[in-house]
């Protein structure tokens, strides 16, 4: 299966994202605590982390039901980057965010 450019770039956003999401939820906001370590900062970084690993993993199937995926992965992604924004000193995550969220939104088009 050939993937194109944009897609692969695709796919390595949102792996990105996947890791960085995962990661700063389960340690960094948790050791922070305060605002970082409320539910619904951790639900949104946790639904961010799920749906860019689901995103990629439909578009290596080379499934055109990616597509609908990525549509909510961006937005989702940017949710998740504004809600990073927020509580702060979170620039790696809000940048894997913004990124994921600008590919997906090239691949649901």
């Amino acid at each position: 299966m050939h993937t194109s450019p944009a897609m692969q770039a695709c796919i390595d956003d949102c792996l990105r994202c996947y890791r960085i999401c995962l990661d700063m939820a389960s340690s960094h906001c948790l050791e922070l605590g305060g605002e970082h370590a409320k539910p619904a900062h951790i639900q949104l970084m946790l639904a961010c982390s799920e749906v860019c690993r689901s995103a990629a993993h439909l578009m290596l199937l080379g499934t055109p039901h990616h597509r609908h995926l990525c549509a909510e992965c961006a937005e989702i992604c940017e949710d998740c980057a504004r809600d990073c924004e927020r509580v702060g000193q979170m620039e790696d995550c809000v940048k894997a965010c913004r990124a994921c969220a600008e590919s997906c939104r090239k691949m649901a088009g």
